[in-house]
C-alpha cells in the first residue's frame, strides 16, 4: 500500500478535503492520511510515497523531516530543497531570463546590522547607497516588503523618497525589496498543480481578505492564454507543483507580481466553494499520479528547468535582458 500524507498546521478545511478526496477515489493499493511523525532517524525511510507540505516554512523541525524524507525517496510536494534555497527577489531576477514581464525591482541590505555582526563585516557595502539611482529606476509610487515573503507582513506602499527613508526606518534586520507599483486594471491569483494544470481566479487585493476572491473581471480568451503560458513558465522553471502566481495587468500586459507562495491559501472560506473544489480536485489527481509514478530507492522529487539547465550547463530561453523589469 502507498501512503499519501499532509504535512500541515493550524489549517483544516484544504488537509481534511484533500484527504477524504483521495480515499474517495478508491485507487487500488493508495491511501491518504494526515502525517505522523513519532521519531526521525538520519537516512530512514519514510512511511509515505508522496507528502503535501503545507507547514515546514514554519516549523524548521518538519523541514528537516522532509529532506530526511526526500534523500529516502518520498516525493514531496514542493521539493523541500529548493523551498528552501527560493526567495522572492530571485524569482524576480529569473523572469527577466524567461521573458515574463516583472515590476523594475531591486534589494535592500537591512536596516539595522543582523546579529553577531558589525560595520566590518559590510566592508564591500557602499556607503551611503546609490539611492539616487535606486529610486530613479524604481520610481515612486512603490512598494517595499521582505524579500523572503510573509505574506502581507511588513508590506508598505511608499509615495516618495521621503516616505520610503521613515519607513525603511522601521524594518529592523528584515532585508527588503523596493518594487515598482503596478498600477492595474484587472488582477488575478493563479493556481498552477503539477506543473500543468492551472486555475485563473480574477481577485482584487485591495478588498478585506475575506472578500478578495470578489472580483468581476473578465479576460479575453487572448489575456487567459497569455496568463496561463507565463504562470505555467514560472511554475516549470521554478519546479513549483503546488504554487500560486499572482498577476496584474496593465496596459493589457500581465505582471508577474507575486509567484513564490508554495504554500498557498487554499481555505475554503477565503478562497471561495468553487476554487477551493477545483484545488482539492487537482491537488488529489496530481498526489495520485505521483504516487503511481512513485519507485523505491530513488529520487523522486520534482526539479525545475533553472537547476537541470545549470547542472547540465545549457542557457535559460532569454538570456537578454526583460524589457518590462
Amino acid at each position: 500500500m502507498k501512503k499519501i500524507g499532509i504535512l500541515h498546521g493550524k489549517e483544516r478545511s484544504f488537509p481534511e478535503a484533500f484527504v477524504e478526496r483521495v480515499n474517495q477515489k478508491k485507487v487500488k493499493g493508495i491511501t491518504a492520511e494526515p502525517v505522523k511523525i513519532d521519531k526521525v532517524i538520519q537516512g530512514a525511510t519514510s512511511d509515505y510515497a508522496v507528502i503535501i507540505d503545507r507547514i515546514s516554512q514554519d516549523v524548521p523541525f518538519y523541514r528537516a523531516f522532509l529532506k530526511n524524507a526526500a534523500i529516502s525517496g518520498t516525493a514531496v510536494i514542493n521539493n523541500p530543497f529548493w523551498f528552501s534555497a527560493d526567495e522572492k527577489f530571485f524569482n524576480n531576477a529569473l523572469a527577466t531570463k524567461i521573458g515574463v514581464p516583472v515590476p523594475k525591482t531591486v534589494i535592500l541590505p537591512s536596516r539595522e546590522l543582523p546579529d553577531d555582526t558589525s560595520s566590518e563585516s559590510f566592508s564591500n557595502l557602499a556607503y551611503p547607497l546609490d539611492w539616487k539611482g535606486i529610486f530613479e529606476y524604481v520610481g515612486f509610487p512603490a512598494y517595499m516588503k521582505p524579500f523572503s515573503g510573509g505574506g502581507w507582513k511588513n508590506v508598505y506602499k511608499l509615495n516618495s523618497m521621503e516616505e520610503f527613508f521613515e519607513r525603511h526606518a522601521e524594518t529592523g534586520q528584515l532585508v527588503m525589496l523596493l518594487q515598482e507599483e503596478i498600477i492595474f486594471t484587472e488582477y488575478y491569483r493563479c493556481y498552477c498543480i503539477g506543473r500543468k494544470h492551472v486555475r485563473i481566479m480574477p481577485y482584487e487585493p485591495r478588498n478585506p481578505h475575506h472578500l478578495r476572491y470578489v472580483a468581476e473581471h473578465k479576460p479575453s480568451a487572448k489575456l487567459l492564454k497569455e496568463m496561463e503560458s507565463i504562470v505555467l513558465k514560472i511554475n516549470q522553471y521554478l519546479g513549483y507543483d503546488f504554487n500560486t502566481v499572482e498577476l496584474a495587468v496593465r496596459d493589457g500586459i500581465p505582471y508577474a507580481i507575486d509567484f513564490c507562495n508554495p504554500a498557498p491559501d487554499a481555505d475554503l472560506k477565503s478562497v471561495g466553494k468553487e476554487n477551493f473544489e477545483w484545488v482539492v480536485e487537482a491537488a488529489a489527481n496530481y498526489a495520485i499520479e505521483l504516487a503511481e509514478q512513485h519507485t523505491d530507492k530513488r529520487d523522486n522529487l520534482v526539479w525545475g528547468e533553472f537547476v537541470k539547465r545549470s547542472a547540465n550547463q545549457q542557457p535559460l530561453i532569454n538570456t537578454s535582458k526583460n524589457k518590462h523589469g
